[in-house]
């Protein structure tokens, strides 16, 4: 048995919330997006990839790819005909028959919370990432804060990149953390292994994750799905 929550604040940096999200059950589907910037291309991105993910993807783990693909070429279009900006990440989970798949592109995220370890089991699409990996730069550098912005995939992409697609195991007693980089960037990764790990129901673990991100100074739009497994 699933349960499931989620939850989204503004933060203080923008005038308007540019995440977006999606929950539902019977079967689950999880989905988080985050708008790039402030603008019009950033609401019509996250929002037009997030309602695609909805309509495709239910029970259907090659709709995840096909909701993505679409969104590319609607977000795409809507930035050249418009001059604006418009992109945004997502990361969206869906209960199929042939158990829990992950579609994940940009720097929103996915974590498990098993047996008192917390994982991250998404890699972020942004050259932050690839320069911590191999070394160009230390992660908590100035040059790698520089680079979170810069990402390497994203919706509405000229190159209509792919999104990562991943099966992902879930047993009794996992939580599992979908969150847009406004709680990922501002809540540490101790605090979250804390909040996930502690027996909370659902609806509490996101308003104290949401809370924390706040409280970290909400430089940014906070989302936060929390699905615990019974």
């Amino acid at each position: 048995m699933l349960s499931a929550a989620a939850g989204s604040e503004v933060g203080n940096r923008y005038r308007a919330n540019f995440d977006a999200f999606s929950l539902s059950s019977d079967p689950l589907l999880a989905v988080v997006a985050d708008g790039m910037g402030d603008g019009p291309g950033s609401a019509m991105a996250g929002r037009t990839a997030v309602d695609l993910v909805v309509e495709r993807a239910r029970g259907r783990k090659e709709g995840l790819s096909e909701a993505v693909a679409e969104a590319h070429r609607l977000v795409f279009d809507f930035g050249r005909d418009n001059g604006v900006l418009a992109g945004c990440t997502v990361t969206a989970l869906a209960e199929c028959p042939d158990g829990f798949w992950l579609a994940q592109i940009g720097d929103s995220r996915l974590y498990r919370w098993r047996g008192g370890l917390l994982e991250l089991l998404t890699t972020d699409h942004t050259m932050a990432w690839l320069g911590a990996v191999h070394g160009w730069y230390p992660f908590d550098s100035a040059e790698a804060r520089a680079a979170r912005y810069h990402l390497t995939r994203f919706v509405g992409h000229f190159e209509a990149p792919e999104p990562d697609l991943l099966r992902v195991g879930v047993r009794s007693g996992d939580v599992l953390l979908l969150c847009t980089d406004g709680v990922a960037e501002q809540v540490p990764y101790r605090r979250l292994a804390e909040v996930l790990g502690s027996g909370a129901p659902p609806e509490e673990a996101v308003r104290a994750l949401l809370d924390d991100a706040e409280a970290a100074g909400g430089r940014d739009n906070a989302t936060a799905i929390v699905v615990r497994s019974a």
